[in-house]
């Protein structure tokens, strides 16, 4: 940087001195010397391989004390980062951050898709659904088939039941049965259904 004048207080900086440097950089690379501070190519995002246990430590106490490894310490252990989370979010969280990609090896940018990547994955999400779509009317049809069935079983009991209460009345005696109507008459029930009288 170049010495400042007292009116003037924006800083200054030496042109020849920074293309200097920008040339020995230039030279160095040039020469197979890489600086430390150059970032190293990492491997882009991408799906895991693997499904994700959380449901194998639910619901179970273990005893823990100064000798238990970390590992086996309450918790979630990721063995990557050699450290416990406390509960399924955080662990969720910590397997998904910055922390846990980068020694893994990976960045955080996610491979560019081209548009035939595109058009595959759309055709498998629409096969998937037409499957889905099949089985669900296929189980839905045979679910429809067996209610039918029941009713139609149900409405034959009802129809045998009711038969058998017919045959039981004309058995019984005959005045009893004009009782029930005049009773039935009385609270107002001779007016529902039925034949209609003159």
């Amino acid at each position: 940087m170049s010495s400042m004048r007292p009116d003037d207080h924006r800083r200054k900086w030496d042109r020849k001195e920074y293309e200097r440097l920008a040339h020995e950089r230039i030279l160095a690379k040039d020469k197979g010397n890489e600086d430390d501070g150059e970032p190293v190519t990492k491997e882009l995002l991408k799906q895991r391989e693997y499904k994700v246990d959380l449901d194998s430590k639910l619901g179970k106490s273990m005893v823990i004390n100064k000798s238990t490894p970390s590992s086996q310490s309450g918790g979630y252990y990721c063995n990557v980062c050699d450290c416990v989370v406390k509960d399924s979010i955080n662990f969720l969280d910590h397997i998904n951050g910055k922390k846990h990609q980068r020694n893994l090896g990976m960045s955080m940018k996610v491979e560019r898709s081209s548009l035939d990547q595109v058009k595959e994955r759309f055709k498998i999400n629409k096969k998937k659904t037409e499957e889905k779509k099949k089985d669900y009317e296929l189980e839905s049809r045979v679910r429809e088939a067996k209610e039918e069935e029941d009713r139609y079983r149900e409405y034959k009991r009802e129809k045998r039941k009711e038969r058998k209460r017919k045959h039981d009345d004309d058995e019984t005696d005959p005045d009893l049965d004009t009782g029930s109507s005049e009773m039935a008459a009385i609270m107002g029930f001779a007016g529902f259904g039925g034949s209609k009288k003159n």
